[in-house]
């Protein structure tokens, strides 16, 4: 991997060029036309591109979790210069149902970056520059950092969606399935709402973390005890109010829809490539579960995730790393290993 060294006029981008190999190219710096906007990006918080990074799938542009300053405007709009945005992601077309509803990561119909732009130049957060459409920049309050705002997209943001459509409160008792950097998310979404949480987590950094936020158990699912009755003790034999599934593993999902109470609620939160078996009456008819599968949050709930943000104490605990992008290989390897939360790094150094 090459050190980052820029020229005048062009920008850092970090790639991903072998297997475990990343490399920075320059790039021209883009300009923005339309209702674009030009962000200098200050932060931006590391997801799954290690898996990239492990496989060895060439990746031209990375990050979608940036925060930053508006730096250049092609007309005027819902920002101006020197704002400090958080950068929503994708390309949505603004214009269908979906979006006008702000259920915006739905759209069918988002913008091909490099038909509309002419390149990849400003494509991804993993890098000096990026362009976005205005209206997908929301600010950031004054006394929220920018590490602290990139937890408003996947940190907590890819579970807010979910506890939104589940109704967690309270009164509830959670399971959380897979306690990676979304599913830590996930523990803050819970005790922000005082919420009870029980995790399932194999991993050990992972499950300490967990209990130093507050979860009242932490089960390995890889011990050769049974995990189902364990959750069924924890909660007077009835199950949990709410179970959110983080890790996209089928068997966590069953888990979820077991170790559910009759007439609970279910939100499918982590990716998944693979089938899961949902039996329709004995899991939803005559349980009566509430299934959903949730994809981020409705652009209006912007204001109510910046306010866990600003309130929990548990968001410096969620990040346990700070980076410079010159050591992106160290953040993917940590994130490999299974031994952190979110990873911010600030691609400036």
């Amino acid at each position: 991997m090459k050190g980052i060294n820029r020229s005048n006029k062009d920008m850092i981008q970090a790639t991903i060029t072998g297997q475990r190999q990343v490399d920075f190219v320059e790039l021209p710096t883009p300009r923005p036309k339309a209702d674009w906007v030009l962000v200098k990006v200050h932060a931006s918080a590391v997801c799954t591109e290690y898996k990239s990074y492990l496989s060895g799938r060439e990746t031209l542009a990375m990050g979608h979790e940036g925060v930053g300053e508006v730096v250049e405007i092609a007309q005027s709009g819902p920002v101006k210069e020197g704002d400090r945005v958080v950068i929503l992601p994708q390309y949505p077309c603004a214009k269908c149902d979906l979006c006008r509803a702000g259920d915006y990561v739905y759209c069918q119909d988002n913008y091909n970056f490099k038909d509309f732009n002419g390149s990849i130049s400003g494509s991804g957060t993993f890098a000096h520059y990026t362009l976005k459409p205005a209206w997908l920049l929301p600010t950031i309050p004054d006394e929220v950092s920018y590490a602290q705002a990139t937890m408003a997209i996947d940190g907590i943001g890819a579970s807010f969606g979910g506890f939104q459509a589940i109704n967690v409160s309270s009164s509830d008792t959670v399971l959380v399935t897979g306690l990676g950097p979304v599913g830590l998310g996930a523990i803050v979404n819970a005790r922000f709402r005082n919420a009870r949480v029980i995790g399932v987590e194999p991993m050990p950094w992972r499950a300490q973390r967990a209990r130093e936020m507050g979860a009242i158990a932490v089960l390995d699912p890889t011990d050769n005890a049974d995990i189902l009755p364990q959750i069924l003790d924890l909660t007077d034999g009835k199950g949990v109010d709410c179970a959110v599934d983080c890790s996209g593993q089928p068997k966590a999902e069953r888990l979820c829809i077991d170790a559910t109470r009759r007439r609970g609620r279910v939100a499918f939160v982590g990716e998944s490539g693979e089938d899961l078996t949902i039996r329709v009456s004995p899991d939803m008819i005559r349980k009566g579960l509430t299934l959903v599968g949730s994809w981020l949050y409705n652009r209006a709930d912007y204001t109510k995730v910046m306010q866990v943000i600003q309130q929990s104490p548990l968001i410096d605990l969620l990040i346990s790393h700070q980076m410079p992008m010159s050591r992106i290989q160290q953040a993917f390897e940590t994130l490999a290993k299974g031994e952190s939360g979110k990873i911010v790094l600030d691609p400036w150094q």
